[in-house]
């Protein structure tokens, strides 16, 4: 084979290679809807799927790499490959706190929630143009965690000007006591209107240290305002979920829009030295 030959032969067989584990990918993801299993049902092994798919090994483990990379499978050395969990459902439109937001296949999610930190500081211009305040404003920031089981699912900051929100009992949230519950009741704060603006990247730091991230998991990242009836905006919010376990559902609105996504650095909020307060 000519020198010409061969370069114009290598694009081909690489398409050919590609072509070769998406066919193992889409054979595996007919067999479990085909044949209706379920999370936790074991799959055939490595030889048996290349052998099923008369492709090779390598072609099947690029295939079992690409579904355990989008949360459809798991694997585990030495055991075997099984259907992954079903995913949560968050309803970003829904009203209420996240535990409303959310249901699984049974309806009901059993969220837990840690407090990493509470602390009061200064409003930066993109958190004082969502929440109609000056820049420098004092807020509140109340960063949380949500776990599933031991398993952290969603990272959440809420930013509250104090000229709204004048306290917060910290001892309810320590204890995993509801924000907006807490904001209700004690302030009649509720939201008539959440506007949100969705991006799918790749985690922070932040990120990453407080949901246990590792290699090249992308996250969705929500930032949001919670608006009450009579237009006053109380809580200028982020949330950031492992994107692979969940599927969003979102409602339409026609009302115009109050908050655009912008770059990360400019949503902060400058700490108060020995006013801020972390939980441990």
């Amino acid at each position: 084979m000519t020198s010409k030959a061969q370069k114009s032969a290598q694009p081909r067989k690489r398409h050919e290679r590609k072509l070769r584990y998406q066919h193992v990918y889409d054979m595996i993801e007919a067999m479990i809807r085909e044949q209706g299993l379920q999370p936790g049902d074991k799959l055939p092994s490595t030889a048996e799927l290349a052998e099923m798919a008369k492709v090779s090994v390598i072609s099947v483990r690029r295939a079992l790499d690409e579904l355990a990379h989008q949360q459809k499978i798991t694997r585990h050395q030495g055991v075997g490959t099984f259907v992954a969990p079903h995913r949560i459902t968050s309803e970003l439109t829904r009203s209420g706190s996240l535990l409303q937001m959310m249901r699984g296949p049974a309806g009901e999610v059993e969220l837990h929630t840690d407090l990493v930190s509470v602390l009061v500081g200064l409003a930066g211009d993109q958190h004082a143009i969502a929440l109609g305040v000056q820049s420098g404003s004092p807020v509140w920031e109340v960063t949380r965690v949500r776990r599933v089981g031991a398993t952290p699912k969603v990272l959440e900051r809420a930013v509250l000007p104090l000229a709204v929100v004048p306290s917060l009992d910290q001892e309810h949230l320590a204890a995993g006591g509801s924000l907006y519950d807490f904001l209700r009741d004690q302030y009649g704060l509720s939201d008539d209107l959440v506007e949100q603006a969705m991006e799918v990247v790749e985690p922070s730091a932040w990120e990453r240290e407080h949901l246990n991230l590792t290699g090249r998991d992308d996250v969705v990242r929500i930032r949001g305002t919670s608006i009450r009836a009579d237009g006053v905006v109380f809580d200028s919010f982020q949330q950031t979920y492992l994107a692979h376990d969940f599927v969003f559902y979102v409602s339409a609105s026609s009302r115009s829009r109050l908050i655009e996504p912008r770059d990360d650095k400019f949503w902060a909020v400058q700490p108060l030295g020995p006013t801020a307060r972390s939980v441990n």
